[in-house]
């Protein structure tokens, strides 16, 4: 139920949440919420509301709602993710056939798109043929990137338009990678500026539906091009013509040689940027066999992935990121492709100084295969690990993905726990769409690791969600991602089944409803549900509401 007075017209309405509860360090029983223009002015108990509410606020009944800091998605693709949502799904295709039926009932007259597709998961992993595709779609040009868009499936006539035939990657079949499928992607996604920004559009309001209020951008050259990024960093611009969306924070992978080199690369976009981090490549995916590896897949020994960057030039860019105090940074998910990442820190070190490295903020994204020497450099340098807990509840557990890859090394895959416990700073996000936008089954993920000695508690994996994701950016404002007066009020309201306080030792997932644990509650995530999303809110400024919350 909701109450309101009139409205100031010299200001926003204030705004008092009330009989619900608050996830707040200020006060672990807080049940109300005061939100004051762009800041959360009070929290505290119901007593206190019942004082401090008049008729000048908006006053929401939570009826037992949660209210807690808006989820930050520390990397994602805005417009791979918008046009995933519109395309062809293709998740829950099992087999060849199934996937050239799909095809051919794809509405429309343009190219096919598609995305999801996941052969490890079909009896028969024999992929369809480019000419197969080319019947099935009539002729239309198809574009079906796999799960982890590291390759992709297209048809004979998208290759030749988009000049494969002597691109790496491509050998005359159906299946692209490496440069091959950099050219395709870019081929299927010659799109009006309208068109992308619709995509960006789509895929900001599926975030801000789930609870985020900010998301990480990894724009580079092979994904979309500094075209894309710009119209993702202009979501940010404010005015009448720009809707409220989830902050964007934009990262550009792009390769630089020198200081000089950085400098003009970031005077040429002409907007600002985060760092020169994310989505540049030293080498691809466990799925698509593109990970670098020290030795041969388990079901393909012959192969051991690709590896993009070598450490010269990866230590030249993160010597530069250091010179200009930036972050810098990398995909990289094999052991081998980490190897090469920590010696590029090392070399860069040794040219600019440890102290210049360790203070320009450097991340690596995904970084699934780590052993200890490799946590210990990490934790020495100060390295961000931007991670994706859905991808080992998608693929870690046995039998999955990782299994069939790489054998006994999958029991190591995405250590958590042990990053943690060596004080390395960890994030994380969703790499959507290669993962839905569902920021609570993400945490889950963390509880329910198929590796138990690599949990970590309820409180560990929200904070790697929230806080932890604008630390990662440096965000100029310390006090965002929590609700204490005077932080943003950036946050969602979640409908939850049942809430608990889980101890704080990430050893023992017990949960307690013990008020001696003086921790705010968080959902029990053991119930089959994710909680549903009921507003979220960043700045005081409403991105999404459901209308429940209100009725």
């Amino acid at each position: 139920m909701t109450q309101s007075g009139p409205a100031n017209p010299s200001r926003p309405q204030a705004v008092l949440y009330r009989n619900g509860s608050v996830y707040s360090a200020a006060d672990p029983f807080a049940t109300a919420m005061l939100v004051d223009g762009d800041t959360v002015a009070w929290v505290g108990s119901e007593q206190a509301a019942t004082s401090i509410a008049d008729s000048s606020m908006e006053v929401i009944d939570l009826r037992g709602a949660l209210v807690a800091p808006g989820f930050v998605d520390s990397h994602m693709h805005l417009t791979e993710t918008g046009i995933a949502l519109d395309s062809l799904q293709l998740g829950g295709i099992s087999s060849a056939r199934e996937l050239l039926d799909a095809v051919a009932a794809a509405p429309g007259d343009g190219p096919v798109l598609g995305h999801g597709w996941d052969e490890t998961t079909w009896a028969d992993a024999a992929l369809p043929t480019a000419e197969e595709l080319e019947r099935a779609s009539a002729g239309r040009p198809v574009y079906l990137s796999r799960v982890d868009v590291h390759s992709a499936l297209v048809s004979a006539s998208l290759a030749r338009s988009a000049g494969l035939q002597d691109q790496d990657g491509f050998d005359g079949g159906p299946r692209v990678m490496r440069a091959a499928h950099t050219a395709a992607r870019q081929a299927a996604r010659r799109l009006p500026e309208a068109d992308l920004r619709r995509h960006q559009g789509r895929a900001l309001s599926e975030a801000a539906a789930n609870g985020y209020v900010a998301v990480a951008e990894m724009g580079a050259p092979h994904i979309g091009g500094a075209d894309d990024l710009r119209l993702a960093a202009a979501w940010n611009s404010t005015g009448p013509e720009t809707p409220s969306v989830p902050e964007v924070l934009a990262y550009w992978g792009e390769l630089v040689s020198s200081e000089d080199h950085a400098r003009s690369v970031l005077d040429g976009l002409g907007f600002g940027i985060r760092g020169l981090a994310g989505d540049l490549n030293i080498d691809g995916s466990v799925g698509s066999r593109t990970a670098a590896l020290r030795s041969g897949y388990s079901d393909a020994p012959e192969e051991k992935g690709s590896l993009y960057l070598g450490v010269d030039e990866a230590a030249a860019h993160l010597a530069a990121c250091s010179l200009l105090g930036i972050p810098g940074g990398f995909h990289v998910i094999g052991d081998a492709g980490l190897d090469a990442a920590l010696s590029a820190l090392d070399l860069a070190a040794a040219q600019v100084g440890e102290q210049r490295v360790r203070a320009a903020g450097h991340r690596f994204e995904h970084v699934e295969m780590v052993d200890a020497a490799a946590v210990e450099k990490l934790s020495r340098y100060s390295v961000t690990v931007s991670a994706q807990p859905a991808f080992d509840a998608a693929w870690g557990g046995a039998g999955g993905l990782y299994q069939q890859r790489l054998g006994e090394r999958s029991a190591g895959m995405n250590p958590f726990a042990t990053l943690y416990a060596a004080g390395v700073p960890v994030c994380f996000g969703s790499d959507s769409p290669v993962t839905p936008l569902r920021p609570w089954s993400s945490v889950r993920a963390c509880l329910e690791h198929h590796n138990p000695g690599e949990r970590i508690s309820a409180r560990a994996a929200f904070l790697g969600h929230t806080r932890a994701g604008w630390r990662a950016v440096r965000y100029h404002n310390p006090m965002a991602g929590q609700l204490v007066p005077g932080a943003p009020a950036s946050f969602a309201v979640w409908e939850v089944e049942e809430l608990m306080v889980q101890v704080a030792d990430g050893r023992v997932q017990s949960w307690s409803t013990d008020p001696r644990a003086r921790t705010p509650l968080l959902p029990a995530l053991d119930t089959g549900n994710d909680p549903v999303c009921l507003q979220t809110v960043r700045d005081g400024v409403e991105l999404f509401s459901s209308p429940a919350l209100r009725s």
